[in-house]
């Protein structure tokens, strides 16, 4: 299996840097592994691409004024393995920025993402579903 490039995870990744999840996402296995670690709502292993995109993405799109914006900040690559630390650039519905960091490693497979594993601030999530969703419940 050959490598994959920094080059290839910086063009992949570049699809949410320009707000195009779509995009990025088709690079994703429809039977990804993916992890969320900590203690907030959106924490969990999701074995489905769409079950994920249906419960982190998709929720958080709803709380925040222009959706999910990520910018890359550094990536790191070891054979099938990229790790990627990401900051969020996105505004609450309430006019909060919401500013999380993140660091996702993924592994890839024939260059589709297979298995990820994001860490990032719980704390911070918790903070903006609590301060936003119960807005959207009352309208």
């Amino acid at each position: 299996m050959k490598p994959v490039t920094n080059e290839q995870v910086r063009a992949l990744f570049a699809h949410l840097e320009s707000g195009n999840a779509d995009a990025f996402f088709q690079h994703v296995a429809d039977d990804v592994d993916w992890t969320v670690m900590g203690t907030h709502p959106l924490a969990g292993t999701y074995h489905d691409k769409q079950d994920f995109i249906a419960h982190t993405f998709g929720r958080l799109n709803r709380v925040l004024r222009e959706g999910v914006l990520l910018r890359v900040t550094h990536i790191l690559v070891s054979e099938n393995t990229a790790a990627v630390e990401l900051e969020a650039l996105s505004t609450a519905l309430n006019g909060v920025p919401f500013r999380n960091r993140y660091c996702w490693i993924c592994r890839f497979d024939h260059g589709r993402i297979v298995e990820v594993r994001a860490y990032l601030d719980s704390a911070l999530v918790q903070k903006l579903l609590e301060d936003n969703e119960p807005a959207l419940e009352s309208k």
